[in-house]
């Protein structure tokens, strides 16, 4: 990618705001299906398409409340396209926020946001008003649909951040959804780039500020082409499955990009939580799941309870697989879990234990289209079998929108994960640890920083410091060492309350487990807070 198309965005913030030229990643397009046209709407590619290959009855979406067939799927889509332009005024560039849980309803928006040329914001369900106001801050979100359930949430960061102008909900009983049997059910897609902005996803990293992580329409197809075709090599009666939410790059490949690039179905959980996947699978017979690895440990107890003889396939990312963990679940079902490792910033995954032979305890080999090296503090490549940075390259990278840490993320053209590897003689990867201060918690990324901020904002704290603890179940949960202040003291009921202030505060999985409470943090001379002693 030498040359920037022009852009099909009347509104051109996202492109006016990519970092400069010489902080990009080195983008390489090395596969032969990689060499996607000029003009690129990812939206068209994955829905109309399918239809015209005459995929059209094929199901699309499974799921209790509705299911549809792509031809179904699409018609809705392109209804919704029409509201977006002709009732809300969206055009070409414009950002759209998109709040709510995993379900049909949310897989139209994102397909209709595409359509129009729109750069979808798709955010966590359990984002609080704070962090949805940050969001919208830094992208300049100006349009909103939402589940009427959330919505709330979005009107109260609206009150700090009036950017936001218009929010709609879906549902029955909408405005939105009286409206939509009156639109056309087909559209003239948005002329957009191969290299226009198709979505932003933020990621807090390692201090708590979000980051914009911007991704073309190209990069969306990217990961399809690259994992999905290569790595699981889907088959015509696979149906997708799984827990990672559209707004994590993770599940909106797994469960939107993914399955429609091949022309199979998806099938989604009513509600969170592994009784309902495990329903989902029984109910739909679900053939391939994404999850983090606790999830697999959640099935390995509901396997005599429920029955999932229908996997065929199991992909975990989000942290690292242990050995222990692949192993009981192989014991348990016969199957062998396709491990991975992938960042919000190359937006799926890059590096995964695909294929034959296994090496148990091993994230794998690098997938077809990208590259990848383990390099020193000094930049220069390190030997087999020593551990080093991981750097990577290919159709996908980091492009952080106006954000001076793209400058430490890409490095003379690769991406830096700010994960430890080694790697054998025979390429394949062993995970070794985080670089940074970011903990993984059961698949999601947790910023220390701001659970401490949180946490600083509850009068009987005094002082706090934030990091990970092994856990058997979640592999690191994020644990507070904390200072009381004068007249208050250490006591179950102090743990309770103050993790329940974090839940107000933050989204409730950034809550800390565990507590513990101290008389004074471990410092240096400087007053800086010395975490490798917490930890």
């Amino acid at each position: 990618m030498t040359q920037l198309q022009p852009s099909g965005h009347a509104d051109r913030f996202t492109r006016l705001n990519l970092p400069p030229r010489e902080q990009w990643p080195d983008f390489r397009f090395d596969l032969p299906e990689l060499a996607y046209p000029d003009r690129l709407n990812c939206g068209a590619e994955l829905l109309d398409r399918t239809v015209e290959k005459g995929l059209g009855d094929r199901m699309a979406v499974y799921s209790s409340a509705r299911s549809l067939t792509y031809a179904e799927l699409l018609a809705e889509a392109n209804r919704l396209a029409h509201y977006l332009v002709d009732e809300m005024g969206v055009v070409p560039g414009n950002r759209v926020l998109l709040h709510g849980p995993n379900g049909v309803d949310l897989m139209v928006a994102w397909y209709a946001v595409m359509k129009v040329g729109g750069v979808a914001v798709t955010t966590m369900p359990m984002l609080r008003a704070g962090e949805l106001a940050k969001v919208i801050a830094k992208g300049q979100v100006g349009f909103a649909l939402c589940d009427p359930v959330l919505v709330e949430a979005v009107r109260e960061a609206v009150e700090s951040e009036p950017v936001l102008g218009r929010i709609e909900c879906w549902g029955e009983g909408s405005e939105l959804a009286a409206a939509l049997p009156g639109k056309p059910a087909d559209f003239d897609n948005a002329d957009t780039a191969r290299d226009d902005v198709a979505l932003l996803a933020f990621t807090s990293g390692t201090t708590g500020q979000p980051k914009a992580c911007a991704h073309f329409h190209s990069s969306v197809l990217a990961m399809a082409d690259t994992f999905d075709r290569h790595g699981l090599r889907p088959e015509a009666d696979e149906i997708y499955t799984g827990t990672p939410p559209f707004a994590f790059t993770f599940g909106l490949g797994a469960f939107v990009v993914f399955p429609a690039r091949a022309g199979i179905a998806v099938a989604l959980p009513d509600r969170p939580g592994f009784d309902a996947l495990c329903e989902c699978i029984e109910t739909f017979r679900a053939t391939t799941l994404f999850t983090a690895p606790m999830g697999y440990r959640a099935l390995m107890a509901n396997w005599d309870t429920h029955d999932l003889s229908s996997l065929r396939k199991g992909v975990s990312a989000g942290e690292h697989l242990p050995a222990a963990i692949s192993d009981a679940f192989h014991a348990c079902s016969g199957l062998r879990l396709v491990d991975g490792i992938g960042a919000t910033e190359l937006i799926h995954i890059f590096i995964a234990a695909t294929g034959e032979p296994v090496r148990v305890g091993s994230t794998g080999r690098v997938v077809a289209g990208y590259q990848a090296k383990l390099i020193d503090d000094d930049g220069a490549e390190v030997r087999d079998g020593e551990v080093g940075r991981l750097a990577v390259r290919g159709p996908t990278g980091c492009l952080y929108l106006d954000d001076d840490r793209q400058a430490s993320y890409v490095v003379d053209g690769w991406n830096l994960t700010g994960d430890l590897f080694r790697r054998d003689q025979d390429g394949f990867y062993w995970y070794f640890s985080r670089a940074d201060d970011l903990i993984v918690s059961a698949g999601y990324n947790i910023a220390g920083p701001e659970v401490e901020q949180a946490l600083l904002t509850h009068p009987a704290v005094a002082e706090c410091a934030v990091v990970g603890a092994p856990d058997p179940e979640r592999g690191t949960i994020v644990k507070a060492h904390i200072v009381l202040a004068d007249g208050h003291f250490a006591a179950e009921t102090m743990v309770v309350a103050l993790q329940d202030h974090v839940k107000a505060m933050i989204a409730p999985y950034k809550y800390p487990r565990a507590i513990d409470f101290l008389d004074a943090l471990p410092k240096t001379r400087t007053g800086k807070v010395q975490r490798f002693k917490l930890r």
